[in-house]
């Protein structure tokens, strides 16, 4: 374990954990009591009991999103269980709650077949305003988010999947511009087509960019792949419009932008310079992205963005969730549409007025951007 490592452990271990429960009230005297619990609180149960569309006004649920994950698909990391999990649970809770006053609770599940997260799931729903589905492996991600956004009445969004799509979106608007390339005829590689990279492509496409082609660990997704199923086989139908096949370095050959949503070290110098000229590569797995920046610069891409906070162009889901539900808890919104993450998209790309190729984004800490993609989720 290096220098660095054995910091970061230290200062998790000291703490004990980064987040807490506060009371918004105290309770220095009986009669304190008498209210905020028994005999009070009986009569909030009891018109709760009978009026439970009131628990919105008179608890928790107006202000409280779950943080839910099942520890299969972390970070780069891969499935390493709910404990593994459960520190980025913790950390997304923690940003909720910094950027959004969102009270947000990590519930990590030892539990992995879809039917039984989503009954655990709609279980606990009445505590919260919100669900926000973390890090959850595909293809059993697809069902649980659809099942569960049918089944309840309060908003359900697979972060991976369209926190991922909305900030992938507004970086390739801010980019095309320093490129200066027409958005809508730009030819999109995106590597991985798990829940980050079906996301990315439906909400690509939904924004008008036809030719994009995905590839998993097997290759690119094509009308000749005869081993496709779920997700991947309607993506077949609705991307790749050159119907090219094959391995992934054939889709980056005269790309535009290459979307990385894979794993570290998957994408070659060599790849970057088959390119087109004035090239866009957003590199964003996590810890260790696809390729180093320093490496796709020199191989000659013009605007490059990673997932991480230490390079320019962080191109991060953090940017996203904590507006998208600051707007669904304080607008009563039940569904996360596509058009809200498409107005979403385009809101976060306008806080950049003039992008440069170290500059497409706002960063975690623009006071703007919170209250910017809230007000686009109507």
């Amino acid at each position: 374990m290096n220098a660095k490592a054995k910091k970061i452990l230290a200062a998790y271990k000291k703490l004990g954990g980064r987040i807490e429960t506060r009371g918004k009230v105290q309770l220095p005297k009986m009669s304190d009591f008498s209210l905020w619990y028994t005999p009070g609180v009986g009569t909030v149960s009891s018109h709760l009991a009978k009026h439970p569309k009131d628990a919105r006004a008179f608890s928790i649920k107006k202000n409280s999103v779950a943080v839910v994950s099942d520890g299969s698909a972390v970070l780069g990391l891969g499935n390493i269980g709910p404990y593994g999990a459960l520190p980025v649970m913790e950390g997304k809770s923690l940003i909720f709650k910094n950027l959004a006053g969102i009270d947000a609770w990590p519930i990590v599940l030892d539990a992995h077949e879809p039917e039984e997260i989503i009954k655990i799931v709609k279980a606990i729903a009445p505590a919260f305003g919100g669900i926000n589905l973390e890090d959850i492996a595909g293809p059993q991600c697809f069902d649980i988010e659809r099942r569960l956004i049918e089944e309840l009445d309060i908003p359900v969004m697979h972060d991976d999947q369209h926190g991922t799509a909305i900030v992938v979106l507004a970086a390739v608007i801010n980019a095309t511009k320093v490129v200066k390339k027409d958005v809508k005829k730009l030819k999109v590689a995106i590597l991985g087509a798990g829940a980050a990279g079906s996301g990315t492509a439906r909400l690509l496409r939904a924004y008008g960019i036809r030719d994009i082609v995905l590839a998993d660990s097997k290759g690119i997704i094509s009308k000749h792949r005869t081993d496709l199923s779920g997700e991947k086989l309607a993506l077949s139908k609705i991307t790749n419009p050159r119907n090219v096949s094959g391995e992934s370095s054939l889709m980056i050959k005269n790309a535009d932008v290459l979307i990385g949503l894979s794993g570290g070290g998957a994408i070659t110098p060599e790849e970057i310079k088959s390119m087109a000229p004035r090239s866009i590569v957003f590199a964003m797995a996590n810890p260790i992205p696809e390729i180093m920046p320093d490496i796709a610069k020199k191989a000659g891409a013009m605007v490059i963005g990673t997932g991480r906070s230490d390079f320019p162009n962080q191109v991060n889901n953090s940017l996203v969730f904590p507006g998208v539900f600051r707007g669904a808890l304080d607008r009563g919104v039940r569904k996360i549409t596509e058009k809200m993450k498409l107005s979403a998209a385009t809101a976060l790309a306008s806080l950049i007025k003039r992008p440069t190729a170290s500059n497409i984004l706002p960063t975690v800490l623009d006071k703007r951007v919170v209250p910017t993609i809230a007000k686009a989720i109507r």
